[in-house]
């Protein structure tokens, strides 16, 4: 049996929902539209969800923490369900207004916690930035 593969996506809702091209059908969509905008500010303007500047302003000037503390246990009990029935995937996005600043730091913390605490393959994409060969 192999491992159960998380796929993990930030994207823009400008630019509309993505398509899940990996044919289970199954997933997440977490709107990060609701939190704190770092965008909104010259200094974060240029930088995305894995620069430290915008890493520290979610945590200190956002509900950040509290909203991935409400996402992760919902996520998890699927990951755990679907390692239990033999299920081989598993989408999670994460859209914010430009894919940059909150989606993107979202996608990165539920991947790394899946990746700590799971026997499973997590892929992490970054739509907005991949588009931009934006790579940080």
């Amino acid at each position: 049996m192999s491992k159960l593969h998380i796929y993990i996506y930030s994207f823009s809702y400008r630019n509309g929902f993505p398509v899940d091209d990996h044919g289970h059908g199954g997933g997440f969509v977490f709107d990060c539209r609701g939190i704190h905008n770092p965008g909104r500010f010259e200094p974060y303007k240029k930088l995305t969800g894995r620069d430290q500047a915008v890493k520290d302003f979610l945590v200190e000037e956002s509900k950040i923490e509290e909203f991935l503390d409400e996402v992760f246990p919902v996520v998890e009990r699927s990951v755990k369900k679907y390692i239990d029935r033999g299920f081989d995937a598993l989408s999670v996005y994460f859209g914010c207004t430009g894919g940059q600043h909150r989606s993107v730091y979202s996608a990165d913390a539920l991947g790394s916690y899946l990746s700590d605490n799971y026997d499973v393959e997590v892929d992490v994409h970054h739509i907005e930035q991949e588009k931009k060969n934006w790579i940080n």
